[in-house]
């Protein structure tokens, strides 16, 4: 039983990062039509923001500190950050520490200013292409941003380490009644589920309870009527693709502790990501948060050892069975509209 907790509760860690991803690329195709193959190097370039966060703030300045000397009697030289310069020890250190939720603040203007960017310069013009022409198109943006990543921060994963307070473990199994120290949890990984939750609830209410997002619910089921009531509903999916790379730009930023950021951690979750809108239904918000959470419970359950003595790797292709199995029964999805990708 325990080992079902632990892996159920995996599965919904894996399960937010899908759904996040899959939210975004979903946003995307449901307003725009657009099937954005670069969305998984947004949730890369989001990591990276963490990284290059968490570097503005160990900058340091150079003071000589009287208190310390070498083994010829000078007085040391000492690297400041200069946020405890600013802030003072405890609260300059705290500020570094916490570098990586604080990354948000770095996270929302820059990807929100990316999306806008692409959005603007380049996938409007594939608006009313084929979708062959539009995954070759953001594909090979995606490519390109990959290399230029790992051009400036090499090849290599970047350790973004988790708050010191956020480090360790948390004794789940003691609020269920286990004996102590018999489930216990990365509490960043806890973390990142509530996170992932509040995201996705944030997007929802946007679309849901705001008159910008009602007029662009209105948009994507259809379109012309809405221009032809004045609405200028191009200006609103072009910010509604700025939001999709925000959530994939969360999602990567606050995944950083989980797995150190590389420069090709974008195309690792892309597949997974499509498979997740897949199964959910292509356009279908709901189904993408729905198919994301299922698919990553499922994939954590193949991951018992129970199960891989009788099926050995099932953890490698569970997701891609179900696929096969929800597309052959239901070939929209678990929730996908009629007419979508069906012309």
């Amino acid at each position: 039983m325990d080992a079902i907790i632990l892996q159920t509760l995996n599965g919904l860690d894996k399960g937010s990062a899908y759904a996040l991803i899959a939210l975004g690329l979903t946003i995307i195709f449901g307003t725009l039509g657009v099937v954005n193959f670069a969305h998984g190097a947004l949730f890369m370039l989001g990591a990276f923001c963490a990284v290059v966060f968490n570097r503005l703030l160990s900058l340091s300045y150079i003071t000589i500190d009287p208190t310390q000397t070498d083994f010829l009697g000078n007085p040391l030289k000492v690297e400041t950050p200069y946020v405890i310069g600013w802030f003072g020890p405890e609260a300059g250190q705290a500020i570094i520490d916490w570098s990586v939720p604080l990354s948000i603040l770095l996270v929302i203007p820059v990807m929100g200013l990316l999306g806008l960017a692409m959005e603007r310069g380049l996938i409007r013009y594939f608006y009313r292409r084929p979708h062959a022409d539009q995954i070759l198109v953001t594909f090979g943006l995606a490519i390109v941003l990959q290399e230029i990543v790992k051009y400036f921060f090499g090849a290599n994963p970047i350790p973004t380490p988790a708050p010191p307070a956020m480090a360790g473990g948390a004794d789940v199994g003691m609020l269920l009644g286990f004996p102590e120290n018999a489930i216990v949890y990365p509490v960043w990984r806890l973390f990142y589920t509530f996170f992932a939750a509040v995201v996705i609830a944030a997007v929802f209410g946007f679309l849901q309870f705001t008159t910008f997002g009602m007029v662009v619910r209105a948009g994507m089921a259809d379109r012309e009527t809405v221009q032809l009531l004045g609405i200028d509903i191009n200006r609103r999916f072009a910010v509604m693709f700025a939001i999709a790379a925000i959530v994939a730009g969360l999602a990567g930023a606050m995944y950083a502790p989980i797995n150190s950021p590389n420069y090709h951690m974008g195309m690792d979750f892309l597949v997974l990501s499509f498979v997740v809108v897949v199964v959910g239904g292509m356009g279908s918000l709901p189904g993408a948060v729905a198919a994301g959470f299922l698919l990553g419970i499922l994939e954590a359950y193949a991951s018992l050892d129970a199960v891989k003595q009788i099926l050995p790797s099932i953890d490698q292709i569970i997701i891609y069975i179900v696929a096969i199995v929800i597309l052959l029964t239901r070939p929209r999805g678990l929730m996908g509209r009629k007419g979508v990708m069906e012309e």
